[in-house]
């Protein structure tokens, strides 16, 4: 007997609960459960939080690159013309370079008195790496062997020796920007520096703004200027007269300039 209830009554008195929905029992007395859990928690050990790792150290990124700074120390590292040929080609930050097939460097004979300075290689001068030896270069040497030069004369007084300011070439042969004159401008002032020229002759209006700051070489050709500290003339390109017959008298005129220059300075 359990509480005056034997064990089969108390049975199916429990079974009767169960299928009503009753799952706990219910004392005389109210229980606080909140308080029961509260004593519950207090009565385990608290558990110990790990420590914040510590916030990882930044990593160090590359300062970006200056790539005029970096084309003034790679020309000023040169020793010879073929070092700065070796450090122009070797050169990365010029995206013009990822176009081209060459570095197109020189012609002619260092040491000439008489130094060229053009705009940009075209097609042929890409092919041939090789300046001034498109339709424009052949007509450069009529206009120069009209008075006594040659890039293959062995005279240094009769030689000329001949570069661009850019030495790839640009795209569908578009004009040079003024970024990309400028980072490559210290090869440029090296490279005469080593050539050690008499006279420079600048041909076209993208040398004579990269050298001189200067625009418009329809009104400033067949004037003389100090570039360089060396006496230097400014003429148009040939490519403008092969697009402009009638521009070739002037062009004339200037040549005589030179001659009568070279020859006053023998």
């Amino acid at each position: 007997m359990t509480g005056g209830l034997d064990i089969a009554t108390a049975r199916a008195l429990l079974e009767w609960h169960l299928e009503l929905g009753a799952d706990e029992p219910i004392l005389d007395a109210p229980v606080d459960r909140f308080a029961l859990a509260a004593e519950a928690g207090a009565a385990r050990p608290r558990e110990r939080r790990p420590a914040p790792a510590p916030n990882p150290a930044p990593v160090p990124t590359a300062a970006p690159v200056d790539p005029v700074l970096a084309a003034r120390a790679a020309a000023a590292a040169a020793p010879d013309l073929e070092a700065l040929r070796a450090a122009m080609a070797a050169y990365p930050h010029c995206e013009l370079k990822r176009g081209a097939r060459s570095t197109v460097f020189a012609d002619g004979q260092a040491g000439a008195r008489v130094m060229v300075i053009g705009e940009a290689p075209g097609r042929d001068e890409d092919l041939q790496g090789l300046p001034f030896v498109g339709r424009a270069g052949r007509l450069l040497d009529r206009m120069l062997g009209a008075i006594g030069l040659s890039r293959t004369a062995p005279d240094p007084d009769r030689a000329v020796y001949i570069t661009n300011i850019l030495p790839w070439r640009p795209p569908e042969n578009r004009r040079p920007t003024a970024q990309e004159c400028a980072m490559l401008l210290p090869f440029v002032e090296r490279h005469v520096e080593l050539a050690a020229p008499g006279i420079l002759v600048l041909m076209g209006n993208t040398p004579v703004q990269a050298l001189l700051g200067e625009t418009g070489i329809l009104r400033l050709r067949g004037q003389w200027r100090e570039v360089l500290g060396l006496p230097t003339l400014l003429m148009t390109h040939p490519a403008y007269l092969l697009r402009t017959p009638a521009a070739k008298r002037a062009a004339w005129g200037d040549l005589l300039e030179l001659s009568h220059r070279l020859e006053a300075g023998r």
